[in-house]
């Protein structure tokens, strides 16, 4: 006769703890994140077309302007900054890239998808520095590509003209790189504004109103008012893309060269900063 053997159960085994999530990982997630919304290269796309194309608008333009002037009346060429950079298209710029920003975030609140990070990453300061990159990276060649377009364009229309520069003619890289970076620099701030807001509406309107709305509202005809105004982005812009000295003859207040990078530099650090400190003590 055959008896069953008694078998001693086996310990279960221990769970296995994963690695916490590594800074590359983060970056590697926020990219597949970016990526993977079909509005995103819709959106690159389109905005690049249409600020490249109000260039050359604003290029035809003054090729139209030109067409009286005579080989006698023809002075040297002069670099025209807002013809490159035309304001129209770059608020346009500024109004997509930092909504872009903002949604960069609002969107993952608003769908819920901010829980699932939390909980795969703990780390949620982690996490905003590396929306934080993702962004700025993206936003900076795609700036890259629309200013210089912006430049190529508008340069190769004037050609016409013999009014066209290159890139060694005086003003016209600072105004280049200025115009690359406004791009990185209103997403990061879209995006430290959606982190403290965290509500869709009120955080494109928070976003629009402070990059284009607010400068509107402080004049340069008094000192209060002229730094106030030049505190923002898009004076800074403005005046890092202007190649003319200020005429020492105007009441109002200009703004300075070294000012307006430093108004390039402390707005989207502030704004990532604020974010970081922020949203460990959120809820999701």
């Amino acid at each position: 006769m055959t008896t069953l053997a008694s078998v001693a159960p086996t310990p279960s085994a221990a769970p296995v703890a994963e690695p916490p999530a590594r800074f590359r990982d983060l970056l590697a997630s926020e990219w597949i994140k970016m990526r993977s919304l079909r509005s995103t290269p819709w959106t690159i796309a389109l905005t690049t077309v249409f600020v490249i194309g109000s260039a050359a608008a604003s290029a035809l333009a003054e090729y139209d302007n030109l067409a009286g002037s005579g080989p006698s009346t023809r002075q040297p060429p002069a670099f025209l900054p807002f013809t490159a950079y035309p304001s129209g298209g770059y608020w346009t710029l500024m109004l997509v890239v930092g909504s872009i920003g903002a949604l960069t975030v609002v969107s993952e609140y608003s769908s819920g998808l901010i829980r699932t990070t939390t909980v795969a990453v703990p780390a949620r300061r982690a996490v905003v520095l590396a929306k934080a990159v993702v962004a700025a990276a993206l936003w900076t060649v795609v700036g890259a590509v629309i200013s210089i377009g912006s430049f190529l364009v508008s340069q190769a229309i004037l050609d016409g003209r013999h009014a066209g520069v290159t890139l060694t003619h005086p003003g016209v890289l600072r105004a280049l790189v200025a115009s690359a970076l406004l791009a990185p620099v209103c997403a990061l701030v879209g995006l430290g504004l959606g982190v403290l807001i965290r509500h869709s509406a009120t955080t494109m309107v928070t976003t629009v109103f402070t990059l284009l709305m607010l400068p509107t509202l402080f004049s340069q005809s008094t000192l209060w008012s002229a730094d106030v105004n030049h505190a923002m982005p898009v004076t800074a812009w403005r005046r890092l893309v202007q190649n003319w000295p200020p005429d020492p003859e105007s009441l109002a207040y200009t703004a300075t060269v070294p000012g307006s990078w430093i108004v390039y530099i402390l707005w989207p650090l502030i704004a990532v900063v604020l974010a970081m400190v922020v949203v460990p003590h959120r809820d999701v």
